[in-house]
C-alpha cells in the first residue's frame, strides 16, 4: 500500500491576488505578507513561504461532505504558487517540524479512525491509518492551529 499527497489547485486562488484588499475583506479573506520564513504554510506548494512573500489568507472548505463531519477553516495560498506533487510515500516540507492531526474517513466522508503525529512521525501514522480499508483516505492537519494542511490519498494497491 501507499499513498499520495498533492497541493490544492493554483486555479482555484489566483484570482484573489487580483481584487483589491476592500474586495478580499468582503470575501471574507485578507492579503499578508510572510514575517517569516516559516510559520505561513501555502496549501498549494505544501511549503512555507519565505519571508517578504504574499499570501492570502481565506476560508477553505477542506472536507465538503454532506456529514457532521464537513470541514473548514483558514489556509494561507502563496502568489504563483505551482501545484506541488504528487508525493508518493513521503510527506511534504509542510509537515516537517508540525504535529499533525491525520482524520481517516471512509468513502462516504464519515471519519474512521485518527491519530495524533508528533514531528517526524507523519509517514508511520498515514500507514497504520491506511492499514484499516475502510479508510479510503485523510486529511491532515496541523493540530495546535487546526488548520487543514493536505489531503492524502491511498495509490498504487488497486484503490
Amino acid at each position: 500500500m501507499t499513498y499520495r499527497i498533492t497541493g490544492l489547485s493554483p486555479q482555484d486562488f489566483a484570482p484573489l491576488f487580483a481584487l483589491s484588499d476592500k474586495a478580499l475583506a468582503k470575501a471574507g479573506a485578507c492579503r499578508v505578507t510572510a514575517s517569516a520564513s516559516r510559520g505561513f504554510p501555502c496549501r498549494v506548494s505544501l511549503a512555507d513561504a519565505r519571508e517578504g512573500e504574499e499570501l492570502i489568507l481565506l476560508h477553505h472548505v477542506s472536507h465538503d461532505v454532506a456529514t457532521p463531519y464537513r470541514s473548514a477553516y483558514a489556509i494561507y495560498v502563496r502568489r504563483d504558487a505551482a501545484q506541488a506533487g504528487p508525493y508518493i510515500d513521503c510527506t511534504p516540507p509542510v509537515f516537517e517540524g508540525r504535529p499533525l492531526g491525520l482524520r481517516g474517513f471512509a468513502a462516504d466522508g464519515m471519519l474512521k479512525d485518527a491519530r495524533l503525529a508528533a514531528p517526524g512521525e507523519s509517514d508511520a501514522a498515514i500507514r497504520e491509518l491506511f492499514a484499516d480499508p475502510r479508510i479510503a483516505y485523510i486529511d491532515a492537519h496541523n493540530a495546535a492551529h487546526g488548520c487543514f494542511a493536505a489531503r492524502i490519498e491511498r495509490h498504487g494497491d488497486g484503490q
